[in-house]
């Protein structure tokens, strides 16, 4: 089936006029720069952030092309990956008129930035060991469906998705589909980037604030074709990503060996708080994980979740989200850690005895 982008974009969205600012019109590093209103007598703090930033991040994005193997034109930067979700709804979703497929359970900003958007939410439940229904899932698609997202590996299930049927939704499917890969570094799958060439209706999203350890910048990538990451560039603030951030991250990137080194222990560290809650004759259920945590099934998780904080070991209750009921979600952490949260647990269940 062939896509259209252009069928896709709202239409004042593809004759939209861009904003257009200083750093647009010259991108040059050197001169008298006497053209964005900025203080020429430096900044307040010992570093110089009295000048805009570069509105594209050219130098950050060529280095994170040569990483993720795409060229600069396929990326997009955005104030985490929440950005990219929200300009997708903006530059193709008419509110009140179109929907979107999601498939829960899955990453709650999807229908929150739907909600933003006035945009009707079509959820089609995974299955129960968190896989995909892809005829019910295209059975639920009509003309004004724009976007299907994917979260894989999943959140908060923890679990990557059948690659093949992931694929047979880009090849039946004439809108988006988004693959959204935050937890990817701690899978063994190959990432969606590798099938840009193949599909115009892909777009993939990572971001630093997992394997890389930079939660706190802020920083989301999402891949996809020239033409469509065009149109988010045209549609988001003019400086989107602060020159620290640029500089923090372009730094850290030269030091991809020890982002390995540091996936490398997480992966170490998810096996063995496997095995320790394995050990739980309390614990009903640890949900396979090619993520940074686990989906942990006991009874009574709602008490459970609320002692653990008495005892300052905060996890995520997800016993509220479908086939999710009586689950904790649990982040591996340090050796230290996760030996505290089990020593947490075993007290709790050991005072209910």
């Amino acid at each position: 089936m062939s896509f259209k982008l252009e069928k896709l974009l709202r239409p004042h969205i593809a004759t939209l006029q861009a904003y257009t600012s200083a750093r647009d019109e010259y991108t040059g590093k050197e001169g008298t720069f006497l053209d964005a209103n900025e203080n020429p007598f430096g900044s307040i703090t010992d570093q110089d952030f009295n000048r805009y930033p570069d509105p594209y991040q050219a130098e950050l994005k060529q280095k994170i092309a040569e990483i993720k193997e795409v060229k600069p034109s396929q990326i997009f930067l955005g104030n985490g990956s929440d950005e990219a979700i929200d300009l997708l709804f903006r530059a193709f979703c008419n509110p009140g008129k179109d929907n979107v497929i999601l498939l829960p359970p899955t990453y709650g900003m999807y229908e929150v930035s739907a909600s933003i958007n006035d945009v009707e939410v079509r959820k089609v439940p995974l299955t129960a060991d968190f896989q995909l229904r892809t005829d019910k899932i295209l059975n639920e698609v009509d003309k004004h469906t724009k976007i299907i997202f994917i979260c894989s590996p999943n959140n908060p299930s923890g679990n990557k998705v059948n690659r093949e049927e992931i694929l047979y939704l880009l090849k039946k499917f004439k809108g988006l589909v988004v693959v959204d890969e935050a937890y990817s570094d701690f899978s063994d799958e190959p990432s969606f980037t590798t099938e840009l060439k193949n599909f115009k209706n892909l777009l993939v999203m990572q971001t630093f604030s997992k394997a890389w350890g930079l939660a706190s910048l802020r920083l989301g990538m999402a891949f996809a074709s020239k033409d469509l990451i065009k149109i988010l560039n045209r549609i988001k603030p003019p400086y989107n990503i602060s020159g620290l951030t640029q500089e923090t991250v372009l730094a850290a990137m030269g030091n991809y060996e020890k982002v390995k080194a540091m996936v490398k222990d997480i992966l170490t560290e998810r096996e063995f708080l496997k095995t320790k809650l394995e050990s739980l004759d309390f614990v009903n259920k640890i949900y396979p994980s090619d993520a940074n945590f686990l989906l942990v099934k006991m009874p009574n998780a709602n008490l459970v979740y609320d002692e653990l904080i008495d005892q300052k070991v905060i996890v995520r209750n997800r016993s509220k989200v479908i086939l999710c009921e009586d689950c904790l979600r649990i982040t591996v952490g340090t050796r230290a850690e996760n030996e505290h949260l089990i020593e947490a647990l075993s007290k709790i269940f050991s005072s209910k005895k």
